[in-house]
């Protein structure tokens, strides 16, 4: 509002106005207190502890130990009687972040081939893609536990892979679970099976939202199938999968339900991951310091990879 010297002058809000300000928040106060209780004090609480020693319960005290915590994370450890060696962390630690880069490295990018592959398929209008469709979407919504238990089941030394594989000529008859180098492709295997039908209901949107004129002008140029789908197709999903890789790798890094269910991190430690060290910590152990200094550095690690994307993706957008 202009006054008579000409300068802005601020309006005062009415009554009703100040009406309709009070109810726009009291609808969104029960998200604000659910977040800030179930997660901004948990995530404050978590930083804290990071920097005491605390075993847990009434009767135990928190010591202030500053960066003793990350300290002992990242000493120095001699493992010479195993032949691993000086490491730059802890032993279980450093094994715990091998495994969850290598299912991170391993899981993603077949997970977007395979909900890509199934989009394409999918994407025509033939009979009975809408049922396809379902059927893959399916295990995304589907209870974890329930899965996993039927896998493990397929799985076991005479369930029903084996068998095929057998049928096929393999001579493989271990339990893949129990098998401490196909117990992380189990764990690699189920998750791309599941997530596959998410991720390919959103390339799914993306295919639709592609102009067909690109791919008109492609055809008049004389581009074949696989020529538009690597320079129209794949071009025109990048933000897709920028956004599908994003979430992915996030999804990776914090995996415990799939281990915890079918292999417990076992056999050996062939399959223990970040979070399930994590826990171990914390519930099995009862250091809850150490266990928030590894999950602040989870944190840290996520975001970096996180950032890396953002920075790799702005570069091509500005190109």
């Amino acid at each position: 509002m202009i006054g008579s010297n000409g300068r802005m002058v601020k309006r005062s809000r009415t009554r009703y106005e100040r009406r309709k300000e009070l109810i726009a928040y009291s609808f969104l106060a029960p998200n604000f207190i659910g977040f800030a209780v179930f997660t901004l004090v948990p995530v404050l609480f978590s930083i804290y502890l990071s920097f005491v020693k605390w075993k847990g319960g009434a009767f135990s005290t928190m010591e202030w130990v500053g960066l003793g915590n990350y300290t002992e994370i990242f000493k120095t450890a001699k493992v010479a009687e195993k032949g691993l060696g000086y490491l730059f962390t802890k032993v279980d630690l450093g094994i715990a972040l091998k495994n969850t880069v290598f299912y991170t490295l391993v899981t993603v990018p077949l997970t977007l081939v395979c909900a890509i592959a199934l989009a394409l398929a999918l994407n025509r209008a033939v009979k009975g893609a809408v049922g396809f469709r379902t059927v893959f979407f399916f295990p995304y919504v589907a209870s974890m536990v329930a899965i996993c238990v039927c896998w493990r089941f397929m799985m076991m030394k005479d369930g029903p892979i084996n068998q095929f594989l057998m049928a096929l000529g393999s001579g493989y008859n271990k339990s893949w679970t129990a098998d401490s180098t196909m117990a992380i492709w189990s764990i690699i295997l189920v998750s791309v099976w599941r997530n596959m039908g998410y991720y390919m209901v959103i390339y799914l949107a993306a295919l639709q939202g592609v102009p067909a004129d690109l791919y008109e002008a492609a055809t008049m140029d004389g581009a074949n199938k696989a020529q538009q789908f690597f320079h129209v197709t794949l071009p025109q999903l990048r933000p897709t999968t920028f956004f599908a890789s994003t979430m992915l790798i996030i999804s990776c890094f914090k995996i415990y339900d799939v281990v915890a269910i079918m292999t417990e991190g076992g056999p050996g430690r062939s399959t223990k991951m970040l979070v399930t060290y994590i826990y171990d910590e914390a519930f099995t152990n009862f250091n809850y310091g150490t266990a928030s200094a590894i999950a602040m550095v989870l944190l840290v690690i996520v975001l970096i990879f996180t950032l890396a994307q953002f920075s790799t993706e702005s570069k091509y957008a500005n190109n």
